[in-house]
């Protein structure tokens, strides 16, 4: 009797050892999934899970911290800073790439329009010189006949130079 009483106390010990030793290794990220499933990790959740929907996150153990020197750093420098959540880097690097990217694209495609500009610009002084020049011009129908321009459509022409000039050579 005395045999089984000590070994009923041995393994309640173990298995209260058990239990102890076991609470770091319990699930410390709880969250619902866009069904309504929860699930529970001891890694974060998905970066397209909203923040209201992360059920449980893991207390800020120091030990931990220490464990992971740049996590650490990141958490004492928003610590630092009042109403500042702590940033994934990585989420951070890659937001600041797409910047990057965007600002380069913008520069592209502002440069392509400055260029097209600049070539209307060229082309309407040009149809302005011709059309100042007094000479006789002539237009072809789609029917290729020639047709002359009178003073009438010689006006009309150089408005639309004018006004192409103003928009574009700036």
């Amino acid at each position: 009797m005395r045999r089984s009483s000590l070994h009923r106390l041995l393994s309640t010990v173990c298995l209260a050892a058990l239990l102890l030793g076991a609470g770091p290794a319990l699930a410390q990220y709880k969250w619902k999934d866009s069904r309504g499933q929860v699930h529970a990790s001891d890694m974060p959740p998905p970066r397209d899970i909203p923040d209201k929907d992360v059920l449980q996150r893991p207390s800020s153990n120091p030990s931990r911290v220490a464990a992971a020197p740049a996590a650490g750093a990141t958490l004492a420098a928003s610590a630092a800073q009042p109403g500042k959540l702590p940033v994934d880097p990585e989420l951070e690097a890659r937001r600041k790439r797409t910047e990057d990217e965007a600002k380069v694209l913008k520069r592209a495609d502002e440069d392509r329009l400055a260029a097209q500009r600049s070539e209307n610009c060229q082309r309407a002084r040009q149809q302005m010189a011709t059309l100042d020049h007094g000479q006789r011009l002539v237009r072809y129908t789609d029917k290729g006949e020639r047709v002359v321009l009178d003073d009438t459509a010689r006006a009309d022409e150089a408005q639309a130079a004018r006004r192409a000039i103003a928009q574009d050579c700036r």
